[in-house]
């Protein structure tokens, strides 16, 4: 409830002020001389003060409540002041309202016209007091992490300041951390960040890509293996938790862990206990986990190939990443970022860079960026070099559309020599838009049409990307989305 002080030496006028606001809901506080006002202003929690202009007997000047007014000014300078006098004098009213008076009101004042004042003073108030604490925060945020190592991340978007500013807040403690998100997205550089600013920065950082290693050399890897383990094993192999003892490991991509590997990683993470593969000997390691997943752990865990209570050991702080194409403010600077400060994109291409789907987040930025340095012309980058299709456009974003119809026919043509150029094989066809079809803009093979065109043409890629008016890369894209392979 706001609290509104009255200053004023009638105390009729104070009664009468007292309860009308109060009726209307409001806390009020009375005082009848500057010096009580200034006390009390300092001391409570006051939204908005009603003073009087003269407070002596037979004193119409105004300038005690001028000096009063100033005075409070002082304490708070944005706290709403109105001022009500029997004896209004346009020029005193001017030079307080040019001070910073919120209004100037005569005597006796309109309930209606002062109600009004309260209430839209009080708005502006709150609102001022919210922009102040928001920057202050914003402030203090962009200080700490101005003083942080950020490992040479760019971004500007709001969604990656929050996990940024989330994974220097979890960097100084020692728990697990858990980074979703989509791949290529920077779940690895988060890890990055984290372990720079956190206590073991100056400790093993070690990186294991749990889906790249092979499924009968995991554990091995992981935890180590005495000579004649296995087949091959001819010395001793120091495991990933061995080699960050006392520092961080980073497991990418846990949810391809089997459940064998499972078992003795939920062991370490609760006891720091572990074998290696051929041993009967216990080791201890202290080691804080850093984990990242683009899977569905929760999925996994319904269906049984992911253990919940590991889960829970892993995910005590979970960080997520948002996907590229929703972190929209992040594609230009990183773009830019990527090409160096000797290129500069042209208005066209930044458009279609905001517009692109981005299916593979930064790291499809990153490889379209590099092959448009290689292609273009001059330090200036046009639309035509970085190869996107128009039609894999994310739908919500509405941008303007300034490329003409002979522009489009040029794009496609820079399209299709980008996409055979990059894939080199016996087969010189072209790949853009056979011109005996007739395809909208628009148009989006089905499953269907693609699984029957790989059988008509016996999985010939390039044909099969001609017959159905697609580059070769938007063809791969969209079999990899339906889980086809090509049948020759």
């Amino acid at each position: 409830m706001d609290s509104i002080l009255i200053v004023d030496d009638n105390q009729a006028i104070c009664s009468a002020l007292s309860l009308m606001l109060e009726i209307h809901g409001y806390k009020t506080l009375v005082c009848h001389t500057p010096e009580d006002a200034i006390k009390l202003v300092a001391e409570q929690d006051i939204s908005l003060v009603i003073q009087d202009m003269n407070f002596s007997r037979d004193t119409t000047s105004g300038e005690e409540g001028k000096r009063l007014f100033y005075t409070l000014r002082e304490q708070q300078a944005q706290l709403p002041i109105i001022l009500m006098t029997a004896w209004t004098q346009l020029e005193t009213a001017v030079e307080l309202v040019k001070a910073g008076a919120a209004d100037y009101m005569g005597k006796p004042w309109d309930d209606a016209k002062l109600l009004t004042s309260i209430n839209n003073l009080l708005s502006i108030y709150h609102l001022s007091k919210q922009n102040q604490q928001l920057s202050r925060v914003d402030s203090e945020r962009m200080q700490a992490i101005s003083q942080a190592n950020l490992c040479g991340i760019v971004f500007g978007s709001g969604a990656m300041q929050r996990s940024i500013d989330l994974a220097l807040q979890v960097a100084k403690s020692d728990v697990s951390v858990m980074i979703t998100g989509p791949n290529g997205a920077g779940k690895d550089k988060l890890a990055d960040i984290i372990q720079a600013n956190s206590l073991l920065h100056d400790k093993p950082f070690i990186k294991v890509n749990i889906g790249a290693l092979p499924v009968d050399l995991l554990e091995a890897e992981l935890f180590g293996a005495e000579a004649g383990a296995f087949t091959g094993a001819t010395k001793v192999r120091i495991g990933r938790f061995e080699a960050a003892d006392g520092g961080t490991l980073f497991l990418d991509e846990i949810g391809n862990l089997p459940l064998s590997g499972q078992i003795k990683l939920l062991r370490v993470l609760q006891t720091g206990e572990f074998e290696r593969l051929g041993s009967h000997q216990t080791r201890k390691v202290n080691v804080r986990v850093i984990s990242a997943t683009n899977a569905d752990l929760a999925q996994d865990i319904s269906n049984g190939s992911f253990r919940e209570d590991l889960f829970y050991r892993l995910n005590v702080i979970e960080l997520t990443l948002a996907p590229l194409n929703q972190r929209v403010d992040d594609i230009l600077p990183l773009a830019q970022h990527f090409v160096g400060q000797g290129y500069r994109f042209d208005k066209q291409a930044q458009q279609a860079m905001l517009a692109h789907a981005w299916s593979g987040n930064v790291r499809e930025l990153e490889n379209v960026c590099k092959r448009a340095v290689l292609l273009a012309q001059s330090d200036l980058i046009g639309v035509a070099d970085l190869g996107l299709e128009r039609f894999e456009s994310r739908p919500e974003q509405h941008l303007e559309q300034t490329a003409q119809p002979a522009q489009a026919s040029q794009l496609d043509i820079a399209q299709s020599v980008n996409s055979t150029s990059a894939v080199s094989n016996n087969i010189s066809e072209p790949t853009n838009v056979s011109p005996e079809l007739d395809r909208s803009a628009n148009y989006e093979p089905s499953k269907s049409d693609i699984e029957a065109a790989l059988i008509e043409h016996n999985g010939v890629i390039a044909r099969v990307a001609k017959s159905l008016g697609l580059s070769r890369q938007a063809l791969y894209r969209r079999m990899e989305k339906h889980a086809l392979s090509s049948k020759k």
